[in-house]
């Protein structure tokens, strides 16, 4: 679902608390899901350590042979550790990521500016980030903004909304994992409005278009399945891209 034209208030906020759940089918978590020990501000709980967490970077050769051939630098996740490689395949043209398993947006573009400084920046990113964002929502809008500025207006950001319900927590918290995620997307909508070089890949509103999907696409309510989630949303990006 694209929201557009809407600001993001509090009124807004208690709207989609009470409506998100019409969006997307629950499922029961089992029995001995572990619960957070504590929910945080928003619900989801709160972000953990994630430097020690896996994590794909491409070599410094290869990051000049992409902005040298003007290919795609991608900035992700968890789910771009495990599906970068196959989305850089099927590109079919010269491609490098800095992907990290549980790093939100800021740790995103902290490095996005670091290889803007040391590199250069082709015409083509994908921001694949924002998952880990549902810890604090709030904090994700100046980080778009600040993307945006690093890139210039004459580049193109390609950027993947979120969809976290995770299922291994309580229904509480995955209906808060679903309000956190629609909040992220909104200012997503909103950033889009004002910078005409971002293009939003509308991963949740597929879902939500194929509730059925949730199950069969998504492993544990927010990483893809192998091959099935991962094609389908290699498949939104890939289609943004040729779309330009």
């Amino acid at each position: 679902m694209a929201i557009r034209h809407w600001s993001i208030s509090a009124a807004i906020i208690a709207v989609l608390t009470g409506s998100l759940l019409t969006l997307v089918h629950f499922e029961t978590p089992p029995a001995h899901a572990k619960a957070v020990v504590s929910t945080g501000s928003y619900g989801s709980g709160t972000l953990g350590s994630w430097q020690g967490d896996n994590h794909v970077i491409s070599s410094s050769t290869e990051v000049r042979h992409v902005v040298a051939s003007d290919g795609v630098l991608l900035f992700g996740d968890s789910i771009a550790v495990q599906d970068g490689a196959a989305l850089g395949r099927e590109l079919g043209r010269s491609f490098a990521q800095y992907s990290w398993a549980g790093q939100p947006t800021s740790a995103a573009v902290d490095e996005l500016a670091a290889w803007a400084a040391t590199y250069g920046l082709p015409r083509r990113i994908v921001m694949a980030v924002g998952s880990n964002d549902i810890f604090d929502p709030p904090a994700f809008a100046a980080q778009v903004e600040r993307a945006l500025r690093i890139a210039g207006p004459d580049r193109t950001v390609f950027w993947v909304d979120v969809q976290v319900s995770r299922t291994d927590q309580p229904p509480a918290v995955q209906v808060a994992d679903q309000r956190n995620s629609e909040w992220i997307n909104l200012q997503l909508e909103q950033a889009q409005l004002q910078h005409p070089n971002l293009r939003v890949v509308h991963w949740a509103e597929f879902l939500a278009a194929h509730p059925e999907r949730l199950s069969t696409d998504l492993r544990d309510g927010r990483h893809t399945t192998v091959p099935a989630g991962q094609d389908a949303r290699n498949a939104l990006i890939l289609q943004a891209i040729r779309r330009g």
